[in-house]
């Protein structure tokens, strides 16, 4: 898993470490408040307005540094957008999986969209 440790140091040079931790913390909740919207709507298997949000979901990985979950975010959205069910389904498993990683051991946030 790639990750950009620089873009968060950035935030705690430019902000300092209050304001920048509480920013770096809301932007985690986000981020996992946003794949656990998109986890649903994949299980309803409402695709509408999907690429949206794994968009939005890939902007948010990308600027916290999750460089990983950034790519595969925009993988997912182009299998989407080309309407590949099946290709859509084995990055969806990946995606799931890099999210768990990157956001569960920082902050147990997993279980809101597995």
């Amino acid at each position: 898993m790639r990750q950009d440790v620089e873009a968060i140091a950035v935030i705690y040079r430019n902000l300092g470490a209050p304001v920048a931790e509480q920013m770096v913390t809301r932007a985690l909740g986000e981020l996992a408040l946003t794949m656990a919207g998109i986890a649903e709507k994949v299980r309803a298997q409402e695709l509408r307005d999907l690429s949206r949000q794994l968009g939005r979901l890939g902007r948010l990985a990308a600027d916290l540094g999750l460089l990983t979950l950034a790519t595969v975010a925009g993988d997912a959205k182009i299998c989407l957008e080309r309407a590949e069910s099946t290709a859509f389904a084995a990055v969806w498993a990946r995606l799931l999986r890099v999210a768990e990683r990157s956001l569960a051991a920082d902050m147990g946030l997993a279980d809101q969209w597995v």
